[in-house]
């Protein structure tokens, strides 16, 4: 037994360090030629699990191959276009200036229904109202709506909205984030001050609360524990 858990930990070791390298990217939507290496993986690492016989080897030899080629694969996509647009494909132009494209669709697969979700998806109701539609290489759906379609931004009212600041947690779950009131550009006197103007006794009593450089403050009581 102690065998099987050590060698389900090494692999799920090995697993977590392979898409780590691959990068965040390949943690979102897939590619095709990452899907298939996101595939092989798991049923590589499958088999030294189902089988206590099988040395571990024969399972890290390969996932550490796959991401080795992933890596290189990765490298050569960002340097050639023409090796990206083979590996990765072309986005399809689903619908153009108002026309479904019934070639493209064909062509990728795609049906009436399909388009229709993916159009749901993004709160388009009337495909009369969508000028652009591009069917990524990634299989999700763009949509570039006609201008009259589009929704109202400040810009077109011809107003200047205020300037919004990034907020950054300083305290989570009763512990203060250091480094995040350094990267603010504040200090432990400025905590101190902030939890005393709201009665706050001590961090542990806040389970959350961020600020951002032009000192706005959001903070959550944190809740007792039964």
């Amino acid at each position: 037994m102690a065998i099987a858990i050590i060698r389900t930990l090494i692999l799920y070791l090995a697993i977590i360090f392979s898409m780590r390298v691959m990068g965040k990217r390949q943690l979102g939507e897939l590619e095709p030629a990452e899907l298939v290496v996101a595939v092989l993986i798991s049923d590589l690492a499958a088999h030294p699990l189902q089988d206590i016989g099988t040395p571990l080897l024969y399972g890290l030899i390969p996932v550490l191959t796959l991401l080795c080629c992933e890596v290189l694969m990765s490298a050569g996509v960002v340097k050639s276009i023409r090796f990206r647009s083979f590996i990765c494909g072309k986005p399809s132009m689903i619908i153009e200036n108002g026309q479904i494209n019934q070639a493209e669709m064909r062509k990728n697969r795609y049906t009436l229904d399909e388009l229709a979700e993916q159009l749901r998806k993004k709160d388009v109701i009337d495909i009369a109202t969508v000028k652009f539609a591009i069917l990524e290489t990634d299989g999700t759906l763009s949509v570039i709506p006609y201008p009259a379609e589009a929704p109202l931004t400040p810009k077109h009212m011809n107003v200047q909205p205020d300037d919004i600041a990034y907020p950054i947690i300083v305290i989570s779950d009763g512990k203060v984030l250091k480094s995040n009131l350094q990267l603010l550009g504040y200090n432990d006197k400025w905590l101190k001050n902030q939890l005393a103007g709201r009665e706050i006794k001590s961090p542990e009593d806040v389970f959350l609360m961020s600020a951002d450089s032009s000192g706005k403050v959001f903070w959550t009581a944190r809740e007792a524990r039964g």
